[in-house]
């Protein structure tokens, strides 16, 4: 049976990966330093290591205790960190690297990952810790892992655009699901036409192990959703997995500035369309989850979970304002 290592594996898309690995008949074992629940608990098909990734020797300890297959990198947040881990597993059959979607440097409809340009990244943005410098940062770790390709290793980048689904903790979707259980009409910014793919957990955790074993050397690959509504249409999507009669209202920029609002203060609003080429992983032979199904997925975790998102955007007082004018 085939090991596979998942740096990270206890959160969100690691999560999902472990579980995808153990379907498909794997030996798993999880790397971390153990400061989150653990949800494979008690599972003797799951080991784990704990280490600190960004620990050269607790990454080498953990080659040499698992002997992996396959490395699955979840938390890769600097180009060190992939360049590292693509030096001390330079022997794996494959070394997958969770890149994203924000790691292309320009506005493209779609972005394609042989054609669209990659964010720069200088000295001082590839140690930075902040938010601003994540997608350039992203992209200097997929350009790591071209170079080690270069170098002899398996190594392939996966760039997922924003990933919704059970268990996300950083509850952007969870906002908006909150919006639907509460109330019949629900603020959407811009007019519902914001357009961002979203991608579902469960795909790209399938698309982590489809790369491993069937992708090449050297090579990035976009997942996202197939089919890609707009913010005003995911509304109407939750709705109907909620059985809720929901009205979108769309606020233009204009009508939401009466509120002291703007639509950039909602999550998963977009002014600019962020569409991904998914025909690459396509082709070998990976499918998205019809939204349908992926939603009745994620709303039953999201009824059980507590989670409401009301931090992630605007207060319901200050929507009334638009919903009820005086």
């Amino acid at each position: 049976m085939d090991s596979a290592l998942v740096i990270g594996g206890t959160r969100f898309i690691g999560r999902h990966t472990v579980e995808e690995f153990l379907d498909h008949d794997y030996d798993v074992t999880v790397f971390n330093r153990g400061n989150h629940d653990n949800p494979f608990a008690g599972n003797d098909r799951v080991d784990h290591v704990r280490g600190d990734r960004t620990d050269d020797a607790a990454l080498e300890r953990a080659r040499e205790t698992v002997a992996p297959d396959i490395v699955i990198d979840c938390v890769a947040y600097h180009p060190r960190d992939v360049r590292v881990a693509t030096d001390i597993f330079a022997d794996v059959s494959a070394y997958v690297y969770v890149s994203s979607g924000a790691s292309y440097g320009a506005e493209r409809v779609p972005k394609r990952e042989d054609e669209t340009p990659l964010e720069p990244c200088d000295d001082e943005q590839a140690v930075d810790d902040s938010p601003r410098t994540y997608p350039n940062r992203k992209a200097a770790g997929d350009r790591a892992v071209f170079s080690a390709a270069g170098n002899g290793v398996n190594a392939m980048a996966v760039r997922p655009t924003v990933v919704y689904g059970p268990h996300d903790y950083t509850e952007r979707l969870d906002y908006w699901l909150h919006r639907v259980a509460e109330y019949d009409r629900v603020v959407v910014p811009g007019d519902g036409l914001s357009l961002w793919q979203f991608a579902y957990v469960e795909d790209v955790a399938s698309a982590l192990r489809i790369v491993a074993e069937r992708g090449e050397a050297g090579e990035a690959y976009n997942v996202g959703d197939r089919h890609v509504p707009t913010l005003g249409q995911w509304i109407e999507l939750i709705a109907d997995a909620m059985d809720r009669p929901v009205t979108p209202v769309g606020a233009s920029a204009n009508e939401l500035a009466t509120a002291m609002l703007a639509p950039e203060e909602f999550p998963l609003y977009r002014d600019s369309p962020h569409l991904l080429s998914t025909e690459k992983l396509h082709a070998l032979g990976w499918e998205s989850t019809p939204h349908e199904k992926a939603l009745a997925k994620t709303v039953t975790e999201h009824r059980k979970s507590g989670r409401t998102g009301e931090d992630e955007g605007p207060d319901r007082e200050s929507e009334e304002i638009l919903l009820d004018p005086i």
